[in-house]
């Protein structure tokens, strides 16, 4: 769902529900002059497929109708067909509001689904007017909803500062940060190159009893084993050539607080067995020493990595694996959680034009230029985003412009070269070309809000094409 301003009209996603073409025809068309996008299925089997696949806000359906599409009349369970998808809607799309579409004789019926979560419901024949109106303020309940979890997200406070986490999926992460850091657990955090590891290690750190302590960050890739190991652990004078004095290791240190070990799937063996003994004993032995030194620390490890695969390689040992792996973490993609890239661009251009303008407002950025960034592919993921971001902030400023445009957004963004590339991670793997291209309308609309010029565009098709799927898929 879009708001640009409380001046402007909700944009919401509704799914119809409903057996008679020419109804919900008509319901599409009263929706679409607000600006919501609807997508229409003829029966409960259908109502299923969208709602597992889909993400709607406002969910409208009859209460009488088949089960499957393409049946004569009302099967024998019709009489409680919206009832079904009422249901399914509460476990599938907990966020969206349901709306029911009765008869007159119905009325109770309709009640009664009340008890069961409904939003409200509304008699045949439809009043048009009542029925935009029906949906404009589901819609703005969903709103509301989703932008006072939002507003807490997006303050910046000590424990998640930096994080931007309006997705569900990161919504998730965050609370299992906040179950987590209270403990001693040691935690596993997975997730490709750039998608922010090391934030949510800070998070785990920032919320926990060690907060006063040091956080300690150790890259664990591209080191030899000598120099890794004298870093974690520390050597004593005269330990090798060049100690001329006593120094204490990564773990030293840290003791009292934590240490964030990255790429950990990149350490050698042998340093690996020193760090389970760490984990097991609490102690560190410097190079050259017999002695072992107690410490305290909070292990929060990083990896871009398939541990598993690493521990039947036997390039990770299975028993560090355990001991490290005590609660997981999984970032998942910039990719799968896009609802989040608007939220991220806005905070990054502020960030950047106040290092180059200090006491200024930020400059905006136009909906085409946030589309292109929204709709991209982002192989480096938050990473690459940002310093992208930074470079539209520092061109667009540099040459005096007060807003960032499609010409700010580097050519390989605005090319689009990365399409090839989409769903390289298996995630798609058994879904069928039709419900890829029905899902990729149906996304594009709602960057768009429904614009079907720049949803053709950005699909890379033209208009007509476009008019002659929306019809075929019944997306309106």
């Amino acid at each position: 769902m879009s708001a640009e301003s409380s001046d402007q009209p909700l944009r919401a996603q509704v799914l119809i529900v409903e057996d008679e073409p020419d109804h919900a025809d008509v319901m599409a068309d009263a929706l679409r002059k607000p600006g919501h996008v609807s997508t229409i299925v003829e029966s409960v089997d259908g109502a299923m497929e969208e709602l597992k696949g889909g993400t709607f806000d406002v969910i409208v359906t009859d209460l009488r109708m088949p089960s499957s599409a393409g049946q004569h009349g009302v099967a024998p369970d019709g009489a409680d067909a919206g009832m079904k998808v009422l249901e399914a809607a509460r476990t599938l799309q907990p966020e969206a509001e349901t709306i029911m579409v009765t008869a007159h004789g119905d009325v109770q019926t309709a009640r009664d689904a009340f008890k069961h979560g409904a939003y409200d419901f509304i008699e045949k024949p439809l009043d048009l007017e009542l029925f935009r109106a029906l949906i404009n303020r589901a819609a703005e309940t969903v709103l509301l909803r989703h932008q006072s979890g939002e507003l807490a997200d997006l303050v910046q406070h000590d424990g998640f500062e930096g994080i931007i986490a309006g997705s569900e999926p990161m919504r998730r992460i965050l609370q299992t940060v906040k179950t987590v850091a209270a403990s001693s657990l040691p935690i596993l955090i997975t997730g490709e190159s750039g998608v922010g590891k090391e934030l949510i290690a800070q998070a785990v750190h920032r919320n926990s009893p060690r907060a006063k302590k040091r956080f300690v960050t150790f890259n664990c890739a591209g080191q030899s084993e000598s120099l890794l190991e004298d870093q974690l652990f520390g050597h004593v004078k005269g330990a090798f050539t060049g100690a001329d004095k006593d120094r204490e290791g990564v773990f030293e240190y840290a003791d009292g607080g934590t240490v964030f070990l990255d790429e950990i799937g990149d350490m050698p063996l042998a340093a690996q067995a020193k760090l389970l003994r760490v984990l097991e004993n609490k102690e560190v032995v410097r190079l050259g020493s017999n002695n072992a030194r107690t410490v305290d620390v909070r292990f929060v490890s990083a990896t871009n990595q398939n541990l598993d695969a690493a521990v039947k390689e036997g390039r990770f040992r299975e028993d560090l694996f355990f001991r490290i792996n005590g609660a997981h973490i999984n970032l998942p993609p910039l990719r799968e959680r896009r609802e989040d890239i608007p939220r991220i661009v806005r905070h990054a251009i502020a960030k950047y034009a106040a290092e180059m303008r200090p006491n200024q407002p930020p400059p905006d950025i136009t909906d085409a230029a946030m589309l292109r960034l929204t709709a991209y592919h982002w192989p480096g993921n938050v990473r690459q985003l940002l310093n992208v971001v930074q470079n539209m902030t520092v061109m667009a400023l540099g040459a005096g412009d007060d807003v960032l445009d499609v010409r700010h957004v580097p050519a390989e963004i605005t090319q689009g070269e990365d399409a090839e590339h989409d769903g390289g991670d298996g995630s798609l793997a058994g879904t069928s070309l039709e419900q890829l291209e029905k899902r990729a309308i149906r996304e594009t609309l709602r960057l768009t809000a429904g614009n079907r010029e720049q949803t053709a565009k950005l699909l890379g098709i033209g208009e007509r094409t476009l008019y002659r799927k929306l019809k075929e898929y019944g997306l309106r």
